[in-house]
């Protein structure tokens, strides 16, 4: 009993605990099932790669600006960034101009926008963006990546960089946690954070909700 009383005060677990339900709406969103049952094309999949290249370059853009910060530094682990693996990804699927195919759409410029406005001189607000993109990446992602991968007959994890850590992705997710349970935030500071991943969770939502109205997807398919 003891044990899970102090499970329930990490504020890893706490944070995980509280945005559940903004998690879920997302990943059962009619443009994610289509995804992962492998009813979209290529070309549509490639659609959320080029979203996702924009968020991710505002978000490392702002982990340089954060470097030095004592806590939110401490998050950009070596190897984590997906930018690099985003634009293979992309040109894996349309080629070396795949710029020219690529715009933003308004739901991810708004999403671009928030991380502008908190992520850049708020340690806190970096890290609730970070935790949202990347331990999403590595807990749902992989999944997500091995369904891909026999969908659309991605072999040697081309097209798939981005779910392509260096390291296992269970040893980040627990040092990651641990980064967050020792953080010198005190109880006011915690619910900003819980509040600003709560955020994320929405405009990723509206996100991948903006992508599901350009295509013909039929939700009880």
């Amino acid at each position: 009993m003891y044990e899970k009383a102090r499970e329930g005060l990490r504020f890893s677990v706490r944070l995980r605990t509280a945005t559940q339900p903004d998690h879920r709406d997302t990943e059962h969103s009619p443009y994610m099932d289509a995804l992962v049952e492998g009813r979209l094309s290529r070309d549509e999949y490639a659609l959320l790669v080029g979203q996702l290249s924009f968020v991710y370059d505002v978000l490392e853009q702002a982990a340089d600006a954060m470097r030095d910060d004592e806590v939110a530094g401490a998050f950009d682990f070596a190897g984590f960034r997906r930018l690099d693996a985003l634009h293979a990804d992309l040109e894996f699927f349309h080629g070396p101009d795949w710029r020219e195919h690529v715009r933003a759409d308004e739901a991810t410029r708004r999403y671009c926008d928030r991380l502008r406005e908190v992520c850049f001189d708020w340690a806190g607000g970096f890290v609730a963006h970070h935790y949202t993109r990347y331990l999403g990446d590595l807990s749902g992602g992989q999944v997500i990546a091995r369904r891909l991968k026999g969908a659309y007959g991605l072999d040697d994890g081309e097209g798939l960089r981005f779910y392509q850590f260096t390291g296992r992705p269970k040893a980040l997710k627990d040092r990651y946690r641990v980064l967050l349970d020792t953080a010198p935030w005190d109880e006011a500071e915690r619910a900003r954070i819980i509040a600003e991943v709560k955020t994320a969770y929405r405009l990723n939502s509206e996100l991948i909700t903006a992508l599901g109205r350009r295509l013909p997807i039929d939700p009880a398919a």
